[in-house]
């Protein structure tokens, strides 16, 4: 790779770009969280909910995380949040969606050990031991590497690899019980589909946003699978 055009002010500028998008989105809220208790009132799915996992896929695992991070935490302070271990800790769901859904390109199973270290620590909790079938979501990530290369599988493995970060910080953090969780199983089913089908069709429209851009097609920062660029 040519470190000229790696650091150019074009590249520079594109990471800026993705920032501010991500920052964007994750202020626009969709809907609530499922409420157990005060603790969990007023927490909010975003828009970056339904996109933020693509940056994996245009930046790469690493590059791709960092950019959601710092986006992440540009949100933080601009809604000036209060700086504890758990809201920090908060910003790593998405973070590994997205480099999930880079390494998926690869059929890489690395993406899906979260996942299941995840399921594992769920079943490990007592509560979490009383509601074993929920942690099963977290096997999607790992299958939907096995099966054949398929957009939606991608975006399903995805939001199941955030899915089981957020799950797991829930469940050691916030006080519930078994009967809560089995409660959120089909509540899960289609709260997931919906930002699988999200990330599927952002994917899409960003891949074909992204092909027709010279300024993208002349940085070595991004990737653009040309395949979903319709």
């Amino acid at each position: 790779m040519d470190a000229k055009k790696l650091f150019s002010v074009n590249s520079l500028l594109l990471l800026l770009g993705f920032v501010l998008v991500v920052a964007i989105a994750d202020n626009i809220q969709i809907f609530r969280l499922w409420e157990t208790n005060a603790a969990s009132s007023n927490q909010y799915f975003t828009l970056v909910q339904l996109f933020g996992p693509t940056i994996g896929a245009f930046l790469g695992p690493l590059l791709g995380a960092g950019v959601v991070l710092v986006a992440e935490m540009f949100s933080f302070i601009f809604n000036a949040k209060e700086f504890t271990l758990l809201n920090v800790v908060r910003l790593s769901p998405m973070l590994f969606a997205a480099a999930y859904f880079a390494l998926y390109a690869k059929k890489s199973k690395i993406g899906a050990l979260a996942p299941l270290a995840c399921a594992a620590l769920f079943i490990m909790h007592p509560v979490g031991a009383q509601a074993w079938p929920f942690a099963l979501f977290w096997l999607i990530p790992l299958a939907a590497t096995i099966l054949p290369n398929n957009l939606l599988l991608r975006s399903y493995g995805a939001t199941f690899s955030a899915h089981a970060i957020g799950g797991v910080l829930w469940i050691y953090t916030i006080p519930t019980t078994p009967a809560y969780w089995i409660a959120l199983i089909p509540v899960v089913l289609v709260e997931r589909s919906v930002f699988a089908a999200g990330i599927s069709a952002s994917y899409y429209a960003l891949s074909t946003i992204a092909a027709k851009l010279p300024f993208v097609q002349k940085s070595a920062l991004v990737a653009v699978e040309k395949k979903y660029a319709l």
